[in-house]
């Protein structure tokens, strides 16, 4: 274990560091010029789904001639279609570098800054002096608990968004949406959901190509897959209620989105089998995954792997769940830094062999990543599924020694193309 990670694993350590953090934000807030007010800030935050989200708000944003920026996990832009690639692995960035980007999304004379916000940054202050006209909550699961202790607590750092905000869209489906609700007065909140909520969406067809459903005398069409992005475009639905968008705009610059990139991405080059890159990491957001391929008529072969200095407990959790939805399952290394990736994947085995795949059958273990996404694709027969969870967008893949550059998406596409060729 390096020195800082130790370091950070000093009780109270977190608390110890707070002050230096709102140090930090107010210096950067000063020298450059408090830009966040200069803008209409749609903050974004919860545990899954927040990414899609953002990018189908800044979409009907600007669809509907309103210049938005956006800062996300997968790249930021300071107004229309100028997306540049994120490559540092954090979503919502050090104070520094995010009021450098809110400066020039103010400097491009954007009108709205939709911003994903992670609860370390809520925890960090990295968002202060941002001003949050409408607060969206997603939902709320496991995850982040090496950092904040408890859900209460991550919980408790999520809301502290909303009490700064001067609306919430919430998500009433989710188990803690009071929390997020009962901050607000009747006029203050729009709620969404399937089951409960005021904007519900009804009439849900899920297609291999996206979702459709009706909300209202709205009908709502998106170009990505998944019932969970029937709750991320509810989401970007209320947001347009909110700032009064009509149900035309709303609509087309829902279904105007094409893709995110590591989110349920399709990576084709001729091959007669599917394969989908997603960032699923924790089990919440595993389980949405699988619900959103259920009924696929061949083998379902997954590769997943655990990041190292993260929230161990979810592991052998995602393990089970992989050995439950999955013909075969091959586990490989993440993020590891400086944490063993042999320990890591035996934590993810322990959880896989609880629905009683065998080693060497229906369950490996290669800890090279590139190695496990050539195994996977090597298996695959016509009609299969091969699912690589974890990385997404991501461009580098950190072991001990620093980063790497690596990308599922483009290993996916090189291996297949060797194979096809």
């Amino acid at each position: 274990m390096s020195f800082k990670s130790a370091v950070k694993k000093i009780p109270g350590y977190n608390a110890l560091v707070k002050p230096l953090h709102y140090e930090q934000a107010v210096a950067a807030d000063i020298r450059y010029g408090w830009p966040a007010k200069k803008l209409r800030v749609i903050g974004v935050t919860g545990t899954n789904g927040k990414t899609t989200t953002c990018f189908m708000i800044w979409k009907m944003l600007n669809e509907s001639g309103h210049r938005a920026g956006i800062l996300s996990t997968v790249g930021w832009a300071t107004g229309g279609d100028d997306l540049r690639q994120q490559v540092e692995h954090m979503t919502t960035e050090r104070v520094e570098v995010l009021n450098e980007r809110m400066r020039a999304v103010a400097d491009a004379g954007a009108e709205f800054l939709v911003l994903e916000v992670t609860s370390h940054a809520l925890s960090q202050s990295r968002i202060l002096g941002v001003p949050i006209e409408i607060a969206v909550f997603t939902n709320l699961a496991h995850e982040h608990l090496d950092y904040h202790g408890t859900l209460e607590k991550y919980r408790a750092a999520k809301l502290k968004l909303f009490k700064k905000s001067r609306y919430g869209v919430v998500n009433a489906d989710d188990k803690n949406s009071r929390f997020f609700q009962e901050i607000y007065s009747s006029g203050d909140i729009l709620t969404y959901g399937i089951e409960r909520g005021e904007l519900r969406a009804t009439d849900i067809e899920l297609k291999s190509d996206g979702v459709e459903y009706s909300c209202g005398d709205m009908l709502i069409k998106t170009q990505i897959p998944g019932r969970f992005n029937v709750y991320n475009s509810l989401a970007a639905v209320g947001v347009g209620k909110r700032l009064g968008l009509t149900n035309e705009e709303i609509e087309h610059g829902i279904v105007a989105l094409e893709s995110v990139e590591g989110r349920m991405t399709r990576v084709r080059e001729g091959q007669d089998f599917e394969v989908i890159v997603d960032y699923a990491h924790t089990p919440d957001a595993l389980e949405k995954v699988f619900e959103s391929i259920k009924g696929h008529p061949g083998r379902i072969i997954a590769v997943h792997g655990g990041a190292g200095q993260r929230d161990s407990s979810t592991r052998a959790m995602r393990g089970e769940i992989l050995g439950r939805e999955s013909d075969i399952v091959i586990i490989t290394e993440d993020d590891s830094r400086d944490e063993d990736p042999a320990e890591i994947a035996q934590m993810f085995v322990d959880g896989v062999m609880r629905h009683g795949k065998v080693l060497g059958r229906n369950l490996f273990v290669e800890l090279d990543r590139r190695k496990a996404i050539e195994k996977a694709i090597g298996m695959a027969r016509t009609g299969d599924l091969v699912l690589l969870l974890g990385k997404g967008h991501e461009k580098t893949i950190l072991r001990a020694d620093g980063p790497h550059d690596f990308e599922d998406i483009k290993v996916a596409q090189e291996v297949l193309r060797s194979a096809v060729s």
